[in-house]
Parts: structure tokens; C-alpha cells; sequence
């Protein structure tokens, strides 16, 4: 299938300042863009492009003096299977002595994933004694799923793990970080993704599209999707960023005071 992705972005600032935005397409699905993206920056002003620690594809803005604010758009067709995410029962946990060095940092504490917290031991107490591997990252996925309600009007930029453990409610990326610190309190690597997945296979949600956080598990030799907010497999993500929690993957992060005026994001199947 073809999936039809895009959004309009617009932010006031106070300038001179600089805008960094991880916007793109993640590098590993570069090739399923069908004639690249079309990312337009009003007005047009100087952007480096870097690639930063976790392969995400970065931009950063240089607003100058006299402009007041920056509106970003983009469009493209991607091509997906149409697959669900795959589901590998038997996909094993490896003994952190067996783990490849390049997952290690995704098993220590994060900037919103308190696994050095009362976390530690619940997890343990909690999953424990169920077998490691797919069972267990699904038991801390539908812990996680029961546990935290969903609810945009509770969300805010600075909700932790354990404060959404604590107070049992939040958006996408508190299901996600929440259910990243329990795997890593469990010595499996997990990491946060974010991205496009729209409302394909499934009901329509009664709210406006938005861009969606999961997280990712390291079980055998690969990176598997896991998703604790939704708690079944999904037809149609398109990872923008990963990183070790949202804090490394800002959609947009203006150096400065900023309003948002604008936020649309589109996310569908694209018809006939």
C-alpha cells in the first residue's frame, strides 16, 4: 500500500535564535519514500543538516533578527507493506554478557526512564517469574496498557516514567517510556521511536491526527516494535527518530521562547 504522510507546523519566536527539528523520514525507510519528501520552510531560511548519534536525519534553523515565525510543511507517499507489526513468540532475551555492545545504552537510566527508581524492584516483583523474552516484554506491555489511561487533556512535556507510574495517566510517549524503563529494569535494551501511524485496519480515533511514540525491544539479533499504549499489532508505522527517550528525538526544540499556532498532521492510506 501506499501510505500518504505530511504536516503543517507552524511556530511564533523570538529571534535571533535557532530551531532544530527532526522532521524526515528515518533514514531505514529512505527508500520507501516514492519521489522523496517536500519539506517547504517559510520563510526560506539557512538550515544545516546533520545525522546525529542514533542515525536520525536532523535540521537546524537559523532564525535571524526581524523574523517572528517559521512554519514548516511537508508531503509524501511512502510504501509499506500493509503488514502488521511482526509478532515472534520465541524471540529469546539475551544475558546482558551476551548483548552487543551498541545496545548497552538502552538498559541504563534516561533522562525520562528512572530505571535506578522504586521501578527496579516492582519490575522484578511483577515480571520476574514470567519467561524472558516475547512473554515478558508483552507482560510489560499489557501492565502498562491496564495501568496508565490515555488521556491528551494530562499530557505535559515533562512526565517521567515513574510520574506516570505514579499517577496513572498520560499520552503516547508516557506509555512508551514507562514500559521502556520496566524492560530496562529487566536488562532487556529498549528504545523509544517516533513517528507517523495512522488509523489504518483499525477505527478511526475521534481526535486529531497526531504524530505517535512506541518503543522498540532488542530480543534474539534484532529490534522488535512493541507498542503499549495501542497493545496490538499495527499496519502502517513510519519511524521518524529513535533514541534512548523522547528527550532525544524533539520533534521540533526552539532555543528560546516560542508559541505553537499551527499543528496538523496528516497520516492515511492513499486511495485510487
Amino acid at each position: 500500500m501506499l501510505i500518504r504522510i505530511g504536516f503543517d507546523i507552524e511556530l511564533q519566536v523570538t529571534a535571533p535564535t535557532a530551531l532544530i527539528h527532526m522532521l524526515q523520514v528515518h533514514p531505514s525507510r529512505a527508500g520507501d519514500l516514492q519521489g522523496g519528501e517536500n519539506l517547504e520552510l517559510s520563510p526560506a531560511l539557512h538550515t544545516d543538516h546533520y545525522i546525529d548519534g542514533f542515525g536520525n536525519r536532523c535540521a537546524r534553523v537559523r532564525i535571524p533578527q526581524g523574523v517572528d515565525s517559521v512554519r514548516l510543511r511537508n508531503h509524501a507517499l511512502v510504501y509499506d507493506t500493509g503488514q502488521p507489526d511482526p509478532v515472534h513468540l520465541e524471540a529469546r532475551q539475551l544475558a546482558a554478557a551476551e548483548l552487543p555492545v551498541e545496545t548497552l545504552p538502552f538498559v541504563l537510566p534516561s533522562r525520562y526512564c528512572e530505571v535506578d527508581s522504586e521501578l527496579l524492584a516492582f519490575a522484578w516483583d511483577h515480571f520476574g517469574q514470567v519467561a524472558p523474552g516475547w512473554p515478558r516484554v508483552q507482560a510489560i506491555c499489557d501492565f502498562v496498557h491496564r495501568h496508565l489511561r490515555f488521556d491528551y487533556g494530562s499530557a505535559r512535556a515533562t512526565r517521567t516514567a515513574l510520574e506516570g507510574f505514579r499517577e496513572g495517566t498520560g499520552v503516547c510517549r508516557d506509555f512508551a517510556h514507562l514500559a521502556i524503563t520496566l524492560c530496562r529494569a529487566m536488562n532487556i535494551p529498549a528504545r523509544y521511536a517516533t513517528g507517523y501511524l495512522g488509523d489504518i485496519g483499525v477505527p478511526i480515533a475521534p481526535y486529531p491526527m497526531d504524530f505517535s511514540a512506541w518503543f522498540e525491544a532488542y530480543l534474539g539479533d534484532r529490534w522488535y516494535t512493541f507498542d503499549a499504549r495501542h497493545n496490538t499489532p499495527r499496519i502502517g508505522r513510519i519511524v521518524i527518530a529513535r533514541g534512548r527517550d523522547a528527550a532525544d528525538v524533539p520533534i521540533t526544540m526552539v532555543f528560546g521562547a516560542n508559541t505553537l499556532k499551527r499543528f496538523e498532521v496528516t497520516t492515511e492510506e492513499a486511495l485510487g
